[in-house]
């Protein structure tokens, strides 16, 4: 029932919110109360005050007749807002997929995959083809020129195994 009237109270803010609206129910009001006026006129002979309660009136129903051809602007501040608010959802879900690595899987499923990554699985096929010179020692060249990071790794490894002397 709370998320019931949560909803509601949401859209009678947004209705509430209506420029148009506003205008309308303000013309409403003013329409009642020259009835109003022309009533209380009537009761006390007073000609004046009906025939002016009536102009109020008139005036009142040509917003009615007017108010179609009005459209309801949206301010230019909360225009930037909503493309401000959009860009950054879009840069929370990219930093998400990025940190939780899902977007390597979203990268594969579509099958963006990097240049070098495609060159070293080629290159290991090709070394595990028997008909193809490729070995071991030109796919470890290969992947310690492609990736810096791989090539600091394989230096301080290959550190640690050499014997001391």
């Amino acid at each position: 029932m709370r998320l019931g009237g949560g909803i509601l109270a949401l859209a009678l803010a947004l209705t509430a919110c209506s420029p148009t609206a506003r205008i309308a129910g303000t013309a409403n009001d003013i329409r009642t109360e020259a009835r109003a006026l022309m009533v209380l006129g009537s009761s006390t002979a007073q000609p004046e005050v009906v025939t002016r309660a009536e102009r109020i009136d008139e005036l009142a129903s040509h917003i009615h007749e007017d108010l179609p051809g009005t459209e309801d602007r949206t301010p230019a501040w909360m225009t930037t807002l909503m493309w401000v608010a959009g860009a950054v959802v879009a840069v929370a879900v990219v930093i998400l997929l990025w940190q939780t690595g899902l977007g390597q899987a979203v990268r594969v499923a579509v099958g963006w995959l990097p240049r070098r990554k495609v060159a070293q699985a080629e290159l290991a096929v090709d070394m595990l083809d028997p008909s193809r010179p490729e070995g071991d020692r030109e796919l470890v060249a290969a992947m310690r020129a492609q990736d810096a990071e791989f090539d600091a790794a394989y230096r301080r490894a290959a550190a640690r195994r050499k014997p001391k002397t």
